[in-house]
């Protein structure tokens, strides 16, 4: 399986992430920190050998299972929005590639990472590269149940667009906590940024129009 063989990440590889930085950072993103995690992750790792060439695009593009590897703009965008402090425990819905999940885990956090679609879950348990980052807990279930028995988390991220906020992902965010979720339906979604207080009150910030894979309930074997 090519998914289970190391790849080579090359000078030229190199050079298309600072390239690709830099388009992130002209973009609007300005959390160092968050530009240092999509320089250091070679995003070709990720993606089929005929998308490689391609990879330091600043697109989406298709995976296992009919998903999407996010753009790496939005992946960036929500990475900066959670605020991530080194060790915050994470629940991330919708593993997908992992890219996501290892950007995540390079700024220093444990992520929790729940992926509904059996074939994806599978096939990035072979991925060589998650190897270097004992940090990410994967768990095949339905994103909208969350991982209670985990519970609670710093931070909350939902990788697919949802049609409401799930109660039980709110409920699952520690009081101080962040959750960064795009709702709305197949038509387009907005980014919601969702803060829970030390009283558990919440308040939502509505911050731009993105366009995500839907977020689906069950688990699909």
């Amino acid at each position: 399986m090519l998914h289970s063989k190391p790849k080579e990440d090359s000078y030229l590889h190199k050079g298309l992430r600072k390239q690709l930085v830099q388009i992130v950072r002209e973009k609007g993103i300005a959390d160092e920190r968050v530009l240092a995690a999509i320089e250091a992750i070679p995003r070709h790792f990720f993606l089929d050998p005929a998308f490689e060439r391609r990879a330091y695009e600043d697109k989406a593009f298709p995976i296992t299972a009919g998903q999407t590897i996010s753009q790496p703009y939005t992946v960036a965008y929500q990475s900066q929005l959670l605020e991530i402090k080194k060790f915050d425990k994470v629940l991330e819905i919708g593993t997908g590639s992992t890219y996501q999940s290892c950007v995540l885990a390079e700024l220093g956090a444990t992520v929790y990472t729940i992926e509904r679609q059996k074939a994806l879950y599978d096939f990035v348990g072979q991925f060589f590269f998650l190897k270097n980052y004992t940090s990410i807990k994967r768990f095949y279930g339905d994103g909208y149940e969350g991982l209670p028995s985990f519970a609670p988390f710093d931070k909350v991220i939902v990788t697919a667009a949802a049609p409401f906020i799930p109660p039980k992902l709110v409920e699952q965010l520690k009081p101080g906590g962040i959750m960064v979720i795009p709702v709305g339906d197949d038509t387009g979604q907005k980014m919601l940024r969702i803060t829970k207080d030390v009283n558990g009150a919440v308040k939502e910030e509505e911050l731009g129009d993105f366009a995500f894979v839907p977020m689906l309930t069950g688990k699909n074997k």
